[in-house]
């Protein structure tokens, strides 16, 4: 990676993506990003945590990235958001999902879709430390350590 240059500006740049208003996004592909995001930091803390099989790599990780854990976390981290966050929650939140989560109620899967598009705005908005001080933060809340 060229020094200086966050993963998403050397994505934007080698793939020749364009700048597009992050206000035209939809909640849902916020989301979508987002997810990805979200596993991308956890799985990276639980491999960096010790090398074990990807058996156990996943069992660790899938604790983490469900929708229950992802919906408790956005509870806790309410009060930490500033107004901006919260209203990309919140659209996240409402945004009328065409699938649902396997083990997971329509309330805890439409939260985890709300912290998904916040995490995917974010790193969309090249704020990936605040995305990650916000998921150790509720992580801290929740008592969970990787």
């Amino acid at each position: 990676m060229e020094a200086g240059l966050t993963l998403l500006g050397q994505l934007k740049r080698e793939f020749g993506c364009k700048e597009v208003d992050i206000r035209a996004y939809s909640p849902l592909a916020l989301a979508y990003i987002g997810d990805s995001i979200f596993d991308l930091m956890i799985r990276t803390v639980v491999v960096a945590r010790g090398n074990r099989s990807t058996d156990q790599l996943h069992k660790t990780a899938s604790k983490y990235v469900k929708a229950g854990t992802q919906a408790l976390m956005a509870e806790v981290l309410q009060e930490c958001l500033t107004e901006e966050e919260a209203a990309v929650y919140r659209r996240g939140r409402n945004a009328k999902a065409y699938t649902t989560a396997k083990n997971a109620s329509v309330a805890e899967y439409r939260k985890a879709t709300g912290l998904e598009a916040l995490m995917g705005y974010l790193y969309l908005q090249d704020e990936t430390e605040r995305a990650m001080a916000l998921v150790k933060l509720g992580l801290e809340k929740l008592g969970l350590e990787l």
